[in-house]
């Protein structure tokens, strides 16, 4: 009966109790949508250091620190379960993996009934998770209560209010075209989609070519090159995403292809200057300790790759490629060319 008032409440409410997970730059850029749209929102971030130092100068010194917040409508905490607690929408937006270590020791009591909405686009280590597995699996969240935001959208385009994209997933359309509702804006548009676990998989398979195409740039490969890169990698992840969940999608979409072209091309993509990084001679730990933030893709590729072999057995050439360089100690140069033998 609460959890049935609850759901009510989340779909007929038009301003229900909102929280963002996460302190990085895309929980700093879904924090800034929220209240630009005159919602309050509640946001969890782990250290207190930086919950001081944003009450204090009204920015996120860490992350998109030229958006100047609009703490009135922001209320900051460490107290996960708290946040949990009082909020109808938890917006999930820290690093996939770091989902584990951040619900550690959660009881599914403290979730259920809520409408959890992931923003990442990973998958969970070991596990090999999409983000839709890990919470109906760990916590018995309901497919019905589980709702995924895709792009494409950079947060550093959303700190500029550039005119930017989202699309929202979820089963159920109503609690999807809701969430959508509160996150429009005059520089955020929005749309709806019944397909979660292909919006999930494609999100994690982009940041897989993205990799791949910062690779092939720190190697010199040209544009020419990268045009037949992403052309056979939308087909590669079409392939993929049937065969896992098989239903009516359109691959051309803004949510896969328009993700997928944002993702390999834009000067903001951590997983494309990561690439970029590696085919330039730089060893993954070095890469990672001079961006100093997480590129998804290089977690993703092993869960995959993993996933693929364990279950599906699709002919995947370009997230094998990715894997053998960052896990096998390929050279880039020789296994992009390689790779270029099986493209077309």
């Amino acid at each position: 009966m609460v959890n049935t008032i609850l759901k009510r409440k989340i779909e007929q409410h038009p301003n229900p109790r909102i929280a963002v997970i996460g302190g990085g730059s895309w929980a700093t850029a879904l924090v800034k949508i929220i209240t630009d749209n005159g919602l309050r929102v509640r946001w969890w971030m782990r250290s207190q250091e930086s919950i001081n130092y944003i009450e204090r100068y009204g920015h996120n010194g860490k992350y998109l620190s030229s958006v100047q917040l609009n703490l009135k409508k922001c209320k900051l905490s460490n107290n996960l379960k708290r946040v949990i607690r009082t909020s109808d929408i938890v917006v999930v937006a820290v690093p996939s993996a770091f989902v584990k270590s951040v619900f550690d020791g959660f009881s599914a009591r403290i979730i259920r009934g809520r409408t959890i909405v992931s923003s990442i686009k990973g998958m969970i280590p070991e596990d090999n998770y999409i983000m839709a597995d890990y919470f109906v699996n760990e916590f018995g969240v309901k497919l019905a209560d589980y709702l995924v935001v895709g792009g494409p959208c950079h947060a550093e385009e959303v700190a500029q209010e550039k005119l930017s994209y989202l699309t929202v997933g979820g089963s159920t359309k109503v609690r999807a075209e809701k969430l959508a509702s509160l996150l429009k804006n005059r520089y955020v548009r929005t749309k709806v989609s019944t397909d979660v676990a292909g919006i999930e998989y494609a999100e994690v398979l982009k940041n897989i070519v993205a990799i791949a195409s910062g690779i092939c740039r720190g190697c010199g490969f040209g544009d020419n090159f990268q045009a037949v890169l992403i052309s056979n990698a939308i087909r590669e992840i079409e392939h993929f995403v049937d065969v896992v969940d098989p239903k009516e999608r359109n691959i051309n979409d803004s949510v896969y292809l328009g993700d997928l072209l944002v993702t390999s091309y834009s000067q903001f993509s951590r997983n494309r200057t990561f690439g970029n990084m590696i085919g330039k001679g730089y060893s993954v730990k070095s890469a990672q300790l001079e961006m100093q933030m997480v590129a998804e893709g290089y977690y993703a590729v092993k869960c995959l790759h993993d996933l693929n072999q364990a279950k599906y057995k699709v002919d995947m050439p370009i997230t094998t490629a990715v894997y053998n360089i960052l896990y096998e100690k390929y050279a880039p140069m020789l296994e992009m060319r390689l790779l270029s033998e099986k493209l077309n």
